[in-house]
């Protein structure tokens, strides 16, 4: 049940940056943006999770904030695998990519993939949580 504080049922946080996902969390937590904040260290992981779950709306996090740079698989390869699940999923799930590069290309290639709503850069921010609708 979703508490009528939070803004979001679930969030999920894709980031190898143990450090940053915990402090992310706690910023959601804390500004009630998420009532559930499901947490990977790995895009690859992530995605199973997704693919597993593409039948289980329940399971759908309404919100996703992705890294660009992890080991394993980046930002990018797990948006071209996100492209292949179901319709339905990628209508219901908002993806923000996040990054700590500035680079004009990874900015210009997040804001042109059409499953990504937009790009931010780390660290987030209370005023960015409050924009997202």
């Amino acid at each position: 049940m979703l508490d009528p504080k939070s803004k979001f049922e679930r969030v999920m946080l894709i980031d190898d940056n143990t450090i940053d996902l915990y402090i992310t969390a706690r910023l959601m937590t804390k500004y009630n943006f998420g009532e559930e904040i499901d947490q990977y260290s790995s895009a690859k992981k992530a995605l199973e999770f997704l693919q597993e779950k593409q039948n289980d709306f329940t399971k759908w996090p309404q919100i996703i904030f992705l890294d660009i740079y992890m080991p394993g698989m980046s930002g990018f390869e797990f948006m071209a695998e996100y492209n292949n699940l179901s319709s339905q999923l990628k209508k219901f799930c908002k993806v923000y990519m996040i990054s700590s590069s500035i680079d004009e290309n990874d900015i210009k290639r997040a804001k042109n993939d059409v499953n990504v709503v937009d790009f931010q850069v780390k660290s987030l921010t209370k005023e960015f949580l409050n924009s997202i609708i």
